[in-house]
C-alpha cells in the first residue's frame, strides 16, 4: 500500500506549480483527478517543440499518475459537477488568479459547507492579501522581484534566470509540505483548512543564505556567477581538458587541497589560513589555483580528489546526466507507454521510502481522457453524461 493510498486530491492547476505538487502526490499513491475546461486548458500541452506523438514535453513531465476530465467551470452544470467532487475530496489545489473561486461561490468558506474535512490549496503568483495580490505570477517574473536574478550572473552577462523554472518548482514542494501537514493535523482535529502558497514568498524564503546574509549585514550583494557568497574555493576550475566544480567546505578540506596540488606554503599564508582570510583574497587565491588545477585532466583531478574526500564533480550536459551510471541505478529515468505519444521517456522520482515506495502506474493523461469514468463513479447516468457533452457543459 502507499504512502497516501486513499487520498483523493482534486487537481485545478495548469502550468508547472501545481501540476508539479499534485503528480508528487500521485506518485505517493493520492488519487488525483485534473480537472481543465472542454478541450484541454493546461497551456503546457502546446509548449513546444519538441513533442511526442500530440504531447508536449513539457505537459509530459508534471503529469503523470493522474486521470483528466473536463468541465465547462463557466456553466451551473460545470460548477455543479465539481461540487460533487470536492465532497468526496480531501484535496483541492488550484491556481487560478485571486477571486476566481469566490466567484465560482467556492470560496474556502463555501467548500467547507460541502466538505468540512477539506483541505484546499491556493497556489498564486503573489498570494491572497497585499498590494500584488491580482498581479500575475509567471516564474520569470518572480524570479526577477525575488532577487534571485540579482544573485544569478556575472559581470559579463548581467542578471539571469536560472536555467529552469525553479521559483514553480520550489513553490511546488512548499505547496506538498503545507497540504501533508495539514493532512496530518486533520487526523487530530477532523477538519480541513485553506494553505495560502505564493511563488513570491516560496522563492524569497528559498534565498536561504544569501538572504540572511542580507538581512545580518546589510550589504546588498552583487553578481557572484558560479563563486559562492561565503566559501572559498567552491567554484568551477578550468583542467587541461576543460572544466569541473571543486567545494571545499571547511578548513581541513583546504589543507588536503593545497598537499595535492603541491601548494604547502598556502597553508602558512596568513591570507589563506581561514575561510573568512580566503573570502577576503578570493581573487589572488583563486588564480593560484587555477594555474596548477590547468595541469591535469578533469577525469584526473577527479579520481585524486574523491579519494582524498574533496568534494567534486565534472560539468555534465543533459546527455552525460541521463548516460551516467548513478542515474540508472537509483531509477531516475521511467519508461511508459502513452495512447497517443507510443513509449515515452520520464524522469524518476527522487523519493525513495523503505516500506511505501514510490509507484508510477499511469501515463500523462490526454485532456478529458477519464471524464466519463469519473462522472460515473460520483453517480452521473450514461444518458447524463452524454447530455452533459451535447451542451459542451464537460
Amino acid at each position: 500500500m502507499s504512502a497516501l493510498n486513499g487520498i483523493k486530491v482534486l487537481d485545478l492547476t495548469r502550468v508547472l506549480a501545481g501540476p508539479y505538487s499534485t503528480m508528487i502526490l500521485g506518485d505517493l499513491g493520492a488519487e488525483v483527478i485534473k480537472v481543465e475546461a472542454p478541450g484541454g486548458s493546461d497551456d503546457t500541452r502546446y509548449w513546444g517543440p519538441p513533442f511526442k506523438g500530440t504531447e508536449s514535453a513539457y505537459y509530459l513531465c508534471a503529469n503523470r499518475n493522474k486521470r483528466a476530465i473536463t468541465l465547462n467551470l463557466k456553466s451551473e452544470e460545470g460548477i455543479e459537477v465539481l461540487k460533487k467532487l470536492i465532497k468526496r475530496s480531501d484535496v483541492v489545489v488550484e491556481n487560478f488568479k485571486s477571486g476566481t473561486m469566490e466567484k465560482w461561490g467556492l470560496s474556502y468558506d463555501e467548500m467547507k459547507t460541502i466538505n468540512k474535512e477539506i483541505i484546499h490549496c491556493s497556489i498564486t503568483g503573489f498570494g491572497q492579501n497585499g498590494p500584488y495580490k491580482n498581479l500575475p505570477g509567471y516564474d520569470f517574473i518572480i524570479q526577477a522581484m525575488s532577487g534571485l536574478m540579482s544573485i544569478t550572473g556575472n559581470n559579463q552577462s548581467g542578471p539571469v534566470k536560472v536555467g529552469v523554472a525553479i521559483s514553480d518548482i520550489i513553490t511546488g514542494l512548499y505547496a506538498n509540505i503545507g497540504i501533508l501537514a495539514a493532512l496530518q493535523e486533520r487526523t487530530r482535529s477532523g477538519e480541513g483548512q485553506s494553505i495560502d502558497i505564493s511563488l513570491f514568498d516560496s522563492q524569497i524564503s528559498a534565498l536561504a543564505n544569501v538572504a540572511s546574509n542580507y538581512l545580518i549585514s546589510g550589504n546588498i550583494p552583487g553578481l557572484l556567477g558560479n563563486k559562492h557568497p561565503n566559501i572559498v574555493p567552491y567554484q568551477p576550475f578550468p583542467t587541461l581538458d576543460g572544466e569541473m566544480v571543486v567545494a571545499v567546505g571547511n578548513d581541513g578540506q583546504f589543507k588536503k587541497l593545497c598537499i595535492l596540488l603541491e601548494l604547502e606554503t598556502l597553508l602558512t599564508d596568513n591570507k589563506y589560513t581561514t575561510n573568512s582570510k580566503r573570502l577576503e583574497n578570493r581573487e589572488e587565491l583563486v588564480k593560484i589555483l587555477t594555474k596548477r588545477m590547468k595541469t591535469r585532466t578533469s577525469n584526473e583531478w577527479l579520481l585524486l580528489l574523491n579519494e582524498i574526500g574533496i568534494p567534486a564533480g565534472p560539468i555534465q550536459n543533459m546527455e552525460q546526466v541521463f548516460n551516467d551510471p548513478q542515474v540508472r541505478e537509483r531509477n531516475m529515468i521511467v519508461e511508459m507507454e502513452h495512447p497517443t505519444a507510443g513509449n515515452v521517456h520520464l524522469v524518476g522520482s527522487p523519493l525513495k521510502l523503505s516500506r511505501t515506495p514510490v509507484e508510477i502506474h499511469s501515463h500523462p493523461p490526454v485532456a478529458g481522457e477519464h471524464t466519463d469514468e469519473v462522472l460515473a463513479e460520483i453517480g452521473y447516468s450514461t444518458d447524463r453524461i452524454l447530455a452533459l457533452k451535447d451542451n459542451k457543459f464537460i
